[in-house]
C-alpha cells in the first residue's frame, strides 16, 4: 500500500516540478529602445545626406544649436539653398553674424559665412601678436563691432602696432603710474585698439596717468583717485607738469615749517591751493612763509629755500 502510494505520487510531484523549469527556461524579451537621434530615424538616402552636410556646415560657423532646425526643414522637403536661406533669417544666425547685420545697414555689402569667419581668424591672430591679454577683444562679439564698421585686418594690424609702440616708449613714470592704476602694458594697448568704445575712458585714464606721471618724477605720492578728480577740474598735463615741480621745489621746506609752527604742511593742501586755488590752502602756505620770514628773515631757518623771498605766491 505504501509502495502504491509511493508511486501514484511521483507523476504528481514531476508534474508540479515542470513549470518552475518551464519558467526558468523561457526568457522573455526585453523591448529595446530606439536611441538614435530623430534625423537618423526618420531621415534616408537624399534626405539624410542633405541633413549631415548642412549641419556640419553650420557647426563649422558655431551654430550647432541649428540643428533641430535643419532636421525639420529636410524633412519637410526644402532644398538646400532654401534652407540656408531661412537660417539665416534665424535669431542664432545673426547674433552670429551681428557685424553683417551693422553693415548691411550701413549699406555695406555683406561678408559670406567663409569670409566673415577669416577676418575674425585674422583679427584674433592680430591680438595674439600684440601680446593682449586673454579675454580682451578676443570673441566674436567684440569682432562684430570691428566688422560692421569695416575695419580690415591691415588697418587693424596698424594700429595695434602703433598702441604696442605707444606704450613701449612710454615714460617709466608713466608706466608706474598706469601700473598703480591696475593698467598693464598689454591693457593699455588693447584700449587704443578700439578708439570708438574707450576712447571715452582712454582719455580720462590717460590724463589721470599724466598727472600721475608728474607727481612720482617730483618723488611724491601718486593718488588715482585725487588725479581723476583733478581731471574732472580740467587740469592738464602740462599744469601738473609745472604744478608739480613747485610743489616739490618747496614741499619739503613748508613741511618742516608746519612742524615747527604746529601747522602741519601736507602734499594734499599744496595740490589744492596749487592746482585748484583752495582759499584754506592758500592762506595757510602764505602765513607759514610769512612766519618764516618774521623769524629768520628769509635767509636762515627750516625753509633755507628761501620761501620768503618768493612772497608766498601762489
Amino acid at each position: 500500500m505504501a509502495t502504491k502510494k509511493a508511486a501514484s505520487a511521483m507523476p504528481r510531484r514531476a508534474s508540479n516540478a515542470m513549470p518552475a523549469r518551464v519558467a526558468r527556461a523561457v526568457k522573455i524579451p526585453t523591448p529595446k529602445l530606439d536611441t538614435r537621434p530623430q534625423w537618423e530615424k526618420n531621415l534616408s538616402g537624399p534626405q539624410r545626406d542633405a541633413y549631415l552636410a548642412i549641419t556640419n556646415l553650420f557647426k563649422s560657423y558655431g551654430l550647432g544649436t541649428l540643428s533641430t532646425k535643419i532636421f525639420e526643414f529636410v524633412k519637410n522637403g526644402y532644398s538646400a539653398d532654401t534652407i540656408s536661406i531661412l537660417l539665416q533669417e534665424t535669431p542664432e544666425y545673426k547674433k552670429r553674424f551681428a557685424g553683417n547685420e551693422a553693415r548691411r545697414k550701413a549699406g555695406l555689402n555683406v561678408l559670406s559665412p567663409g569670409e566673415y569667419i577669416s577676418v575674425e581668424n585674422s583679427y584674433r591672430q592680430i591680438m595674439k601678436q600684440a601680446g593682449l591679454p586673454i579675454g580682451f577683444y578676443d570673441t566674436n562679439e567684440d569682432f562684430a563691432g570691428f566688422i560692421g564698421n569695416d575695419l580690415s585686418p591691415t588697418e587693424l594690424k596698424e594700429r595695434a602696432d602703433l598702441a604696442v609702440q605707444a606704450t613701449a616708449l612710454a615714460a617709466p613714470e608713466y608706466k608706474q603710474a598706469l601700473r598703480q592704476m591696475g593698467i598693464s602694458d598689454s591693457e593699455m594697448t588693447a584700449y587704443w585698439i578700439n578708439q570708438s568704445k574707450s576712447l571715452p575712458f582712454l582719455q580720462k585714464t590717460a590724463a589721470t596717468a599724466a598727472i600721475g606721471a608728474e607727481a612720482l618724477q617730483h618723488k611724491l605720492t601718486f593718488d588715482k583717485t585725487y588725479a581723476e578728480n583733478l581731471v574732472t577740474q580740467g587740469v592738464t598735463g602740462q599744469q601738473a607738469a609745472e604744478g608739480y615741480a613747485r610743489i616739490a621745489q618747496e614741499f619739503s621746506g613748508l613741511q618742516t615749517l608746519g612742524q615747527i609752527y604746529g601747522n602741519a604742511w601736507t602734499q594734499r593742501q599744496a595740490e589744492q591751493g596749487t592746482f585748484l586755488g583752495d582759499a584754506q590752502a592758500t592762506r595757510q602756505r602764505a602765513r607759514l612763509i610769512s612766519n618764516e620770514g618774521a623769524q629768520f628773515g628769509g635767509s636762515t631757518g627750516a625753509a633755507r629755500g628761501g620761501l620768503a623771498q618768493r612772497g608766498g605766491q601762489v
